[in-house]
């Protein structure tokens, strides 16, 4: 694993801690702080549908953390993501389908090592809003998202 790699995946676990609300001891606090705790949510060489992950592109790196909210009912747009990109569905369900049929459903907590370069959308067919954290792991200037025909 290159440092460059390191570096992301270290910012990327330090943002999932402060969303999550990990508490942060500090020396001299009494034994009622809680302690610190860290889970590993996935950790992976490939993507939800089973695909090897690419490698990164060279250059400068890039990373975008978008928090995306879908109301109860919708469906967004056939897209492909061009990069390596990860998240975690914080709130809601949420049902990803890729255009050659392949379906995974997300509960609220679970996260996804989403599919590159292949078409697929979303569906959240709950009662709420789904709430999505996603990291992108790209190059300046380059998109994340690439939207297709619906």
């Amino acid at each position: 694993m290159t440092k460059q790699t390191l570096r992301i995946l270290a910012g990327l676990f330090f943002v999932l801690l402060l969303q999550t609300g990990c508490a942060m001891h500090r020396s001299g606090q009494d034994d009622k702080t809680p302690a610190i705790s860290a889970k590993e949510l996935v950790k992976s060489t490939k993507s939800w549908n089973g695909e090897s992950l690419p490698a990164y592109p060279q250059g400068q790196p890039e990373i975008t953390i978008m928090r995306i909210s879908i109301p109860a009912g919708a469906k967004l747009h056939t897209h492909s993501h061009p990069v390596i990109n990860a998240g975690v569905l914080v709130g809601g369900q949420l049902t990803v389908l890729t255009t050659d049929g392949q379906t995974l459903h997300l509960k609220a907590g679970d996260p996804i090592v989403e599919v590159v370069n292949t078409m697929h959308h979303g569906v959240n067919d709950g009662d709420g809003p789904a709430e999505i954290i996603v990291f992108y792991a790209g190059t300046p200037g380059a998109p994340i998202t690439v939207v297709g025909q619906q």
